[in-house]
């Protein structure tokens, strides 16, 4: 069938099926979990060239997870694989990584995952190491043409991961030695970026106990002919002002993203200081989670950026001399990496019917080309659950948004009077934000008849930093207030069964979910994806990025121990007396897995139905195809055993410990 314009999803069909009634949760779903990985291709970064080549990384799931890189060339008929394996273009920066790759002409310089080593590949060649092997591992290299080297972040794990040494360095391409320290003192650097003229760089730092989006500085030093950085200076950066995305104009001029009014907005860096280049109450950065994100680019003299407003991005031109903007409607409601030359910009981009695909925009015709989807049409547009963004009361009269995600399948009706069970999605991060953007695992759950609810909870990015801030000193607290508040909100609106309703959420959302089922009693079944489960576990054993999140979000370790204590779900697990499901990664480095079995073992021990999947070779994100499946499949066998759900479909069991019913 022909695509819905701007969408990946398939037409309404001209032939009326009639509706079966049938219980929700009972539905029989077009989506099977198996679609999640052999129909859809993860993108995670794109790099457009001057002479219009594009470069992408994508996701090889039935590969273990292989990241690699495609290009295609104006002249090219397809898209060719340039990195192929054993070559896994990632890096482990900040464990989080992002910016793995550099291009020069039609050369690649790339972090490979295996052995944290930059590598070079020129045209029709194998890859060749570039640095020396050994602790180090680099991110967001760059190419200086005028010295004939790179220049990256560098991470040492000589002494181990939570004292890593982090610095910006220079490499050699041509001896492989020690790359050669150009600037260090801060415990975290980003964003190195060479004017066009290469006589300076600027960088972002900052240091601990902050992170990223709470305080840090902007620097540029002049380059000596030797390569050498003099007159270092800050330019921006307070205590309380996120400075992030530094870049050179075309014309040498530098400017950046700030905070510093509440929101991130785009900044023009002058001898005075910062000149405000937008001034609105919406977003032009967010979190570096990740390193290298972006949120605008140059094209001739002028900006093209996106910005977030509650949930939605939106695609702008600015004139950054008379501060004019131009907005660009397009049909694509969530925006990612976005590069220009002069004549195009690319940019991943989706919305609420589509899922990601990577986009070219003219600029001269203002069209929009679809480069590569994410996946094939595979759902009737009848059977889209398209998210109402909410704003609902929470605790102490503050109010929290979501996104709500009814039940939606053109063959099936529920029994009247009937409600339908909700999970309640809770994002991890916990600085993260839920956006209106197809998902097909959110899909995945809509079809088969349940509700969904996407919480962007106290401390979500998207609304501000007083919003961000708000769960400072309160993780464990406002989090659990909002979830349990959205739950209860939908009940009480007569949009779900409140004798059915559960929670899930992996990483920082793992620990949300854990900690809703250990300190209230409004849900019935909970899935953990790589939990927390020890707050303390985090100040003593995490890595070097997150070492310190801890005293922003709970209190100092170990002066406000007791604190810890007190929302850790694992010192209070025998209030936990609701059936979980565990999943976790046994080479996780974020949340060690000991914080799962710890939890496992407490409520075997207490007779409490418990599952536990533990998959060998995952880290903190699922990527091999394989897990993604059976992890999907035994969280829906899990809901439909506890809430008496009558599946129609045939999935393997999951072993349930202390659980009296059929496991069929």
């Amino acid at each position: 069938m022909d695509p819905v314009p701007g969408s990946l999803c398939m037409r309404k069909k001209a032939i009326i099926i009639a509706t079966e009634v049938r219980s929700y949760g009972s539905w029989t779903s077009p989506i099977s979990a198996h679609m999640l990985t052999s129909h859809v291709t993860r993108m995670v970064d794109v790099w457009l060239t001057p002479d219009n080549t594009l470069y992408w990384i994508e996701v090889k799931s039935q590969e273990n997870g292989r990241f690699t890189v495609m290009r295609l060339g104006k002249e090219d008929p397809d898209p060719v694989e340039i990195t192929s394996a054993p070559y896994n273009v990632r890096s482990r920066v900040h464990e989080y990584g992002g910016a793995p790759l550099a291009i020069v002409g039609e050369t690649l310089f790339f972090s490979n995952y295996g052995d944290h080593r930059l590598y070079r590949q020129r045209p029709g060649k194998n890859p060749e190491p570039v640095t020396p092997p050994g602790p180090m591992r680099y991110a967001d290299p760059i190419w200086d043409s005028h010295r004939r080297r790179l220049m990256a972040i560098c991470e040492d794990h000589t002494t181990s991961d939570i004292q890593a040494v982090n610095t910006l360095v220079a490499i050699d391409p041509e001896t492989r030695e020690t790359p050669r320290v150009l600037t260090q003192g801060y415990d975290f650097y980003l964003y190195p970026r060479l004017s066009p003229d290469g006589r300076r760089l600027a960088w972002v730092c900052w240091n601990h106990p902050h992170m990223p989006w709470d305080a840090t500085e902007l620097w540029v030093a002049d380059i000596t002919p030797e390569g050498v950085l003099v007159n270092s200076t800050q330019v921006a950066g307070e205590l309380q002002e996120s400075v992030i995305q530094p870049s050179w104009a075309p014309d040498g001029e530098l400017y950046c993203v700030s905070d510093r009014t509440g929101w991130w907005n785009l900044y023009h860096v002058t001898d005075q200081g910062l000149e405000a280049i937008t001034n609105q109450l919406v977003e032009y950065g967010q979190p570096n989670w990740q390193i290298g994100t972006t949120n605008y680019a140059f094209h001739s003299e002028d900006i093209i950026a996106f910005y977030g407003n509650k949930g939605y991005n939106h695609v702008v031109v600015i004139n950054p001399k008379t501060r004019t903007q131009s907005p660009i409607p397009l049909p694509y409601t969530v925006i990612s990496q976005i590069r220009a030359n002069d004549t195009r910009a690319v940019f991943l981009g989706g919305s609420s019917t589509a899922p990601w695909q990577l986009i070219s925009l003219d600029f001269g015709t203002k069209a929009t080309t679809v480069v590569k989807a994410s996946s094939p049409p595979l759902l009737n547009v009848q059977d889209i659950s398209v998210p109402e963004a909410i704003e609902f009361p929470t605790e102490h009269g503050r109010t929290a948004h979501a996104f709500f995600y009814p039940p939606k399948n053109h063959a099936f009706v529920a029994p009247k009077n009937e409600k339908p069970p909700l999970l309640v999605f809770s994002h991890g991060g916990p600085t993260a934000q839920s956006m209106a953007l197809f998902n097909l695992s959110m899909q995945y759950w809509t079809t088969r008849g349940f509700a969904v609810v996407d919480v962007n909870y106290n401390g979500s990015t998207g609304y501000g930093r007083e919003y961000r801030n708000r769960l400072y000193d309160s993780w464990g607290l406002l989090d659990i207030e909002d979830c349990t508040s959205a739950a209860l909100y939908l009940a009480k609106n007569g949009q779900a069964d409140i004798n059915r309703l559960g929670i899930r959420g992996g990483s920082a959302g793992g620990y949300t979910t854990l900690a809703c089922l250990t300190f209230r009693d409004v849900f019935h079944v909970g899935a953990s994806y790589f939990g927390v489960s020890d707050v303390g576990a985090l100040a003593r054993e995490t890595h070097k990025f997150e070492s310190r999140y801890m005293d922003k979000l709970v209190g100092r370790w170990p002066e406000d121990e007791a604190v810890y204590q007190a929302r850790s779900p694992v010192c209070h697990a025998e209030n936990l007396t609701r059936p979980v499901i565990f999943f976790q990664g046994l080479d996780d480095k974020v949340v060690l897995p000991n914080q799962a079995a710890l939890m496992v073992q407490s409520l075997r021990e207490r007779g409490i139905p418990v599952a536990y999947l533990p998959f060998e070779g995952e880290g903190h994100g699922f990527v091999q195809a394989q897990n993604i499946i059976r992890a999907q499949e035994a969280e829906l066998y899990f809901y439909a055993q506890i809430l008496g759900i009558s599946l129609p479909e045939q999935i393997e069991p999951v072993a349930i410990d202390n659980w009296p019913g059929p496991q069929k």
